[in-house]
């Protein structure tokens, strides 16, 4: 086998496992849909991770979610709770200042993950987004905004490893990728957004706008604020939201930075 190329039946094991993870409640054809598997892969796949115990199937459902074992997953690994900490005080103003949830996220993979979120805080909002909701990368706005701040090499590297994925939103990371002519354009105006998002828990439900976190000179991750689609205009949010988005994000960063080599 060419070395980097990854094993396509783990690959689609690991889109199921997430998905059910992420959908809490989920049928079958959600599974499949949600994690690009063909259904009759996908039914497979369900009844590998059911032997296993990693997931369940509901009584006198046919819906599926995760058991506790998914857990054991994350055994041995330490997450850097520092931006979280720093970050808490400053989302709860911004969203009770502007209403809206605010997120912060941080890149895993081909993925930026939700660390933490203020849905809870606030009536706008269709879905809580708990810590460890991931979203393709170049499908959301704090993707889009940490891909155009991060290094050359990181973002050489994580390309490489996109193009070896067949899903859909690795294509389309791969096609806005192809050229730097997007992620200039976030660089210029130091915010990126998001119509429809379409890798949520309501697809095309809600839009974005986020704007890049620094630790230093290093982009650590994104704060990004979530607005119902038709509660208005991108450019109206924009107007409205990036200049309060912006001086949360200075301050967060700017206390991150100042707690470095401590």
């Amino acid at each position: 086998m060419e070395k980097g190329v990854p094993i396509r039946a783990i690959t689609r094991g690991l889109s199921v496992l997430q998905a059910v993870n992420r959908g809490g409640s989920i049928t079958m054809m959600e599974i499949a849909r949600t994690s690009q598997v063909p259904y009759p892969t996908a039914c497979r796949i369900v009844q590998t991770l059911l032997h296993e115990g990693m997931i369940e199937r509901e009584p006198a459902r046919k819906r599926y979610r995760a058991t506790a074992l998914v857990q054991s997953l994350a055994s041995g690994y330490h997450d850097d709770s520092h931006l979280v900490e720093v970050a808490r005080p400053h989302i709860e103003a911004l969203t009770d200042k502007l209403l809206w949830p605010i997120s912060i996220t941080s890149r895993v993979g081909a993925h930026m993950m939700v660390r933490d979120s203020t849905h809870t805080r606030t009536s706008l909002t269709l879905n809580n987004y708990y810590p460890g909701f991931t979203l393709p990368i170049m499908e959301c706005s704090s993707g889009k905004a940490y891909m155009a701040f991060c290094s050359d090499a990181e973002r050489g590297h994580l390309l490489d490893g996109l193009r070896t994925i067949e899903g859909a939103a690795e294509k389309m990371a791969t096609l806005l990728l192809s050229n730097d002519n997007l992620l200039r354009e976030v660089r210029n105006q130091g915010y990126a957004t998001q119509s429809r998002n379409a890798y949520t828990a309501n697809p095309g439900k809600t839009s974005s706008i986020a704007v890049p976190l620094f630790r230093g000179e290093e982009v650590v991750g994104a704060i990004t604020i979530i607005f119902f689609s038709v509660a208005m205009t991108m450019e109206k949010a924009v107007a409205q939201f990036v200049a309060p988005l912006s001086a949360t994000a200075r301050t967060i960063s700017a206390e991150l930075t100042g707690t470095l080599g401590r």
